[in-house]
């Protein structure tokens, strides 16, 4: 499926190849756009190089091959600092928070390069996820894993980013919780903010999202709108029966 030429491109990557080890390629020739507006759900069994997109976008892993591009501009390799500084924000699946800081303390580290903008900031934060607002000064340490989820999206939300990756946030939550970060994931996209999110959750994924790609072996094997891959037979058997969770 082809994205329509009058939305502007946020991110596109182009026939990546990327891997952590000499010599071992976990992504062989991957692809994605994702425009400017556009919530885009990435799903595929353990092991198709999902994460490894993500990590390949935020300039975590080695991109031997292919392009990364950041509003037409090749952002390749590019380290963390500055990517987060051009718009991009990551939220990694763990590890995702400062437990011995506060709320607050949290939220004021995803602004380090942007201080002044705080008190503006927080109001947008506070605003999609109001429970962070009247519990600034409790410890991030001492959150259960759908708050601290909470907390590293709104971190990641700070510094105003044009595109948000999310790396599997429903990962390890109850499902009324995981179903509140689908919520909220879709609030954040229709604020302004285009997501690329990861999920083994696929069929929740494509339910919420407006297009899909479906990984396998590090390269794409299908894509179109969440509607049409939650609808495709050829996905429904091969990847839909396994990672989906009704």
């Amino acid at each position: 499926m082809s994205v329509s030429t009058t939305t502007a491109t946020v991110v596109e990557v182009t026939d990546v190849v990327a891997g952590y080890l000499p010599g071992v390629n976990i992504l062989n020739g991957c692809s994605l756009i994702a425009a400017q507006g556009e919530l885009i759900g990435i799903i595929g069994p353990n092991g198709a190089g999902k994460s490894t997109l993500l990590r390949a976008i935020f300039g975590q892993v080695n991109v031997r091959s292919g392009t990364v591009k950041l509003e037409g501009e090749d952002i390749t390799g590019l380290k963390a600092n500055k990517l987060v500084s051009r718009g991009v924000g990551f939220v990694p699946q763990t590890n995702n928070v400062f437990p011995a800081l506060t709320i607050e303390e949290n939220l004021q580290m995803g602004l380090y390069q942007r201080p002044q903008a705080y008190a503006e900031r927080l109001e947008f934060v506070t605003g999609i996820f109001g429970e962070l607002g009247s519990r600034l000064k409790q410890r991030a340490g001492s959150l259960s894993g759908g708050e601290r989820q909470m907390v590293a999206m709104g971190r990641a939300l700070m510094m105003e980013p044009s595109v948000l990756l999310l790396d599997e946030p429903s990962a390890g939550l109850s499902p009324v919780r995981q179903d509140e970060t689908f919520i909220r994931t879709r609030k954040i996209n229709k604020a302004g903010v285009s997501v690329v999110i990861v999920e083994q959750n696929a069929r929740r994924c494509l339910q919420v999202c407006h297009r899909g790609y479906v990984l396998d072996q590090g390269r794409n094997a299908y894509t179109g709108t969440g509607r049409e891959l939650l609808t495709d037979p050829k996905v429904i058997e091969l990847y839909l029966g396994t990672l989906a969770r009704v």
